[in-house]
């Protein structure tokens, strides 16, 4: 009997927007707060290293995919070019970041409910699960909808904050805090008011404000016209990263000190507030629900595609590996659905720290998943020159920048080690990766 199979039902602008939405999450729009105050303005500069890195990881995953139009995700790439083991230690490591990740925003989703609705936060969680399960189940289509509305509202709040925040600036706006001004971003303790260290401590929040970049690997074996639509995605990527990160936070550290900046809070929705817009905090509670929304649907999608990859590679139970009549892995979506509400339910008992540490923990995860992506590109250029020649979206500077880059992953975890918050999490990941070791090694084939 042969094998079932995805449909390419995602379209060119279905692509794009993932590209973007994938990118623009709760990192960005609660995370960058906290972010500032280690950074101060540098947290510039911190973007834009990480940006530059992840596109290059991207162009990899491009050329990569491109390679071979039998690829549904990366891990089929990871098992031919590193090893069975990397296919299998990457594949559940995916879908462990993005279980972590869809835990932390399906919570979020309650907790922003709350500012309308005062009811206990489990209960809009599971609703929003519920919802997000039944439309994933319908169509791969619907999630490219989904997703496409979702990145449209990011997209359209983060255009209007850049474009107010400019406005502000040519006038000379005054705020209870100063003039909007361009010197705000000297004037308080310079570019690194906290000195390098503060710079360094930065970039793992940064980190996890891209968690997310690499979906459109994900998605590619559902994507029509792949070799166009791929390509075009990932080279927009620059562009993207310059308005929707650089640009929005230079907006806000114009408008306002850095140093005027709540940590706990959006910075997002307290320039809103600053420049006299009174439903303000309303409009950003929205844009940020929908966001978590956004990546919790992001996760269930990706996770969910994970398994069912794994399940037809005999890495997984073969069952997960079944799809729908609409051609929907539907066994797996409910697996990786379920574990995600198991997660919202015992939320309740879990304190503030601990939020925090599996959300770190997902982006160091994430940096494995990256780095496997970078090796796997150097053991392709090696290994098949035949097929690199032939590439028409060929990765730049291989295999320099990978190891560039490489060495800056490692970088940022070392720092990790002298960041109180980020320690513990470090220090329990290697755990994960101790029991996928111990199950590869032991575990039976699935038939």
């Amino acid at each position: 009997m042969a094998k079932q199979e995805l449909k390419r039902d995602l379209k060119n602008r279905h692509v794009q927007l993932i590209a973007i939405g994938g990118t623009i999450g709760t990192g960005l729009f609660l995370g960058s707060g906290k972010a500032i105050q280690l950074a101060g303005p540098s947290i510039l500069f911190s973007y834009l290293i990480i940006g530059i890195a992840l596109f290059f990881v991207m162009r990899a995953l491009g050329e990569l995919l491109l390679s071979n139009a039998g690829y549904t995700s990366f891990t089929e790439f990871a098992t031919e070019y590193v090893g069975p083991w990397a296919g299998f230690v990457t594949g559940w490591t995916y879908w462990f970041c993005w279980i972590m990740t869809a835990m932390a925003d399906i919570i979020a989703v309650g907790v922003y409910i709350q500012y309308w609705f005062d009811i206990p936060q489990w209960i809009p969680a599971l609703i929003c699960l519920v919802i997000l399960l039944g439309l994933n189940l319908l169509t791969v289509k619907l999630f490219g909808e989904l997703e496409f509305w979702f990145a449209i509202i990011k997209v359209i709040t983060i255009i209007a904050l850049i474009v107010v925040g400019v406005i502000l600036l040519i006038i000379g706006f005054n705020t209870n805090t100063g003039s909007v001004s361009l010197t705000n971003l000297w004037n308080h303790g310079g570019m690194f008011p906290n000195g390098i260290s503060g710079f360094l401590l930065s970039l793992q929040l940064v980190v996890f404000s891209f968690v997310g970049v690499e979906l459109v690997g994900v998605s590619a074996a559902e994507t029509a016209n792949p070799r166009k639509n791929i390509p075009s995605a990932i080279n927009k990527i620059p562009v993207r990263i310059l308005l929707f990160y650089v640009g929005a936070l230079f907006v806000i550290l114009c408008v306002n000190p850095w140093t005027q900046l709540d940590a706990t809070s959006s910075p997002f929705v307290e320039v809103f507030a600053l420049i006299g817009i009174p439903v303000a905090a309303g409009i950003i509670n929205f844009v940020v629900l929908t966001s978590a929304a956004s990546a919790c649907n992001s996760g269930l999608f990706s996770t969910s595609r994970i398994l069912y990859t794994l399940s037809r590679n005999g890495e997984a139970p073969a069952k997960l590996e079944k799809l729908n009549k609409q051609a929907v892995p539907s066994n797996a979506l409910l697996t990786s659905t379920i574990v995600v509400s198991i997660g919202a339910l015992l939320s309740k008992l879990i304190p503030e720290q601990a939020f925090t540490v599996v959300t770190t923990i997902s982006a160091i995860c994430f940096i494995w998943v990256w780095s496997i992506i970078l090796i796997s590109h150097i053991k392709y250029s090696k290994t098949r020159p035949d097929l690199r020649a032939k590439s028409t979206f060929k990765a730049p500077f291989t295999p320099f920048v990978n190891y560039a880059i490489l060495g800056l992953f490692l970088f940022i975890l070392i720092v990790m080690l002298f960041a109180e918050a980020t320690r513990l999490s470090l220090l329990l990941t290697p755990i994960w990766f101790i029991l996928l070791v111990i199950l590869y090694n032991s575990r039976k084939k699935y038939s």
